[in-house]
């Protein structure tokens, strides 16, 4: 059946690789010989025991994850973490922490923690070009006495991401990596806090992955929910209440695919080739227009548009008719998205930009 698949470009839930799928599915029924589906089991068996403590290991051994930072498997989506973040890094109310807005998501983690403390700062933003670059260093107000800094490294729905670790001192860098974390090597060092929603190259929806170091799980803001604090989560191995087992499960497997083909420097070769594929061609065409400056352009979500909107309706139409889903822009953007993430293969892409140019010489 697999012929019949589609190259689905969605910018999340997006593809997962089709040898997770197989295995998955071959191990559906009878995983391990226990006799029933990973989606059946107790999370304190001593098989998902197994299935929990190997995600956790190859996260450490896939992303370098020094042994300060402990990996948790959080729910609720990267949204959660928005609220999460300020609740637990925050000394008190009072507090102070910058926000880098570079997009929709960072504009709302922003909105999220100055809902809980008064002294949010935007360290940086670019809402007035559009949010069609990130902030560069030489650009970022921040405060020597935050508690934090928060960023947002790729912005899905606008196509952009940071070609550059914001450096911060003394001050714990927090970063949403929900649309490019495992897409290409990065030092977990220096960070403070990771988070990242599953749904775009880690599994499906329903798992979240917070990477933390060790010296910033403490005591939160008083009145923390207790399932809002990551010492509950980090005392607890992410098992204080039922985690989502099987994201987690095939959070496992796909870890065990990047694993096998090289590693995140080798996905990244992937990566890099298929986003320079599409992005040469953009800037040659004399339809399409890329939306995101050159020089903060995602490797992972790709955006353009032609100067006619209804061209664009007609695009995105075709496309689905020629085997390709989910092309249309955010609502907030319009025009046309391209996710490539790590389990959209080469000919995927290649299939597309060959789509494109029949397009464009029909359309000129």
């Amino acid at each position: 059946m697999t012929e019949k698949r589609i190259y689905n470009f969605s910018a999340g839930p997006s593809m997962l690789p089709l040898p997770v799928l197989e295995q998955a599915a071959s191990e559906l029924l009878n995983y391990g010989g226990s006799g029933m589906s990973v989606m059946e089991m107790s999370h304190r068996s001593k098989y998902f025991d197994d299935i929990i403590t190997s995600a956790e290991q190859l996260f450490h051994e896939v992303m370098n994850i020094p042994e300060d930072y402990k990996v948790l498997f959080l729910q609720g989506g990267a949204s959660t973490q928005f609220a999460m973040v300020p609740m637990n890094l925050l000394s008190s109310p009072e507090a102070k922490a910058d926000y880098i807005v570079s997009g929709m998501f960072a504009k709302k983690a922003y909105e999220e923690a100055s809902r809980l403390a008064a002294n949010i700062n935007v360290a940086a933003s670019t809402k007035e070009e559009g949010f069609n670059r990130v902030p560069m260093q030489d650009e970022l107000k921040l405060s020597a006495d935050a508690d934090y800094v928060h960023m947002c490294m790729n912005n899905t729905i606008f196509g952009t991401k940071f070609p550059y670790i914001p450096e911060t001192g003394n001050v714990p860098l927090v970063a949403d990596l929900s649309s490019c974390i495992l897409s290409e090597p990065v030092d977990v060092s220096k960070f403070g806090i990771i988070y990242a929603g599953a749904q775009k190259n880690i599994a499906p929806a329903g798992v979240t992955i917070v990477i933390i170091r060790k010296d910033l799980i403490k005591d939160p803001l008083p009145g923390t929910p207790t399932m809002m604090t990551y010492k509950t989560h980090a005392d607890n191995d992410s098992m204080y209440n039922t985690p989502p087992c099987y994201p987690i499960y095939i959070c496992k497997l796909v870890l065990e695919w990047i694993k096998g083909l090289g590693g995140v420097e080798a996905i990244a070769e992937i990566n890099r080739k298929k986003a320079a594929m599409l992005y040469d061609y953009l800037d040659s065409s004399k339809l399409f227009i890329p939306f995101a400056a050159k020089g903060s352009r995602s490797m992972m979500n790709v955006t353009f548009r032609t100067a006619d909107p209804e061209l664009d309706a007609k695009f995105v139409k075709e496309t689905a008719a020629a085997g390709f889903s989910n092309l249309k822009g955010h609502r907030s953007v319009g025009g046309m998205r391209a996710s490539i993430y790590n389990a959209m293969p080469v000919e995927g892409v290649e299939a597309l930009v060959e789509f494109m140019a029949k397009f464009e010489k029909e359309n000129a």
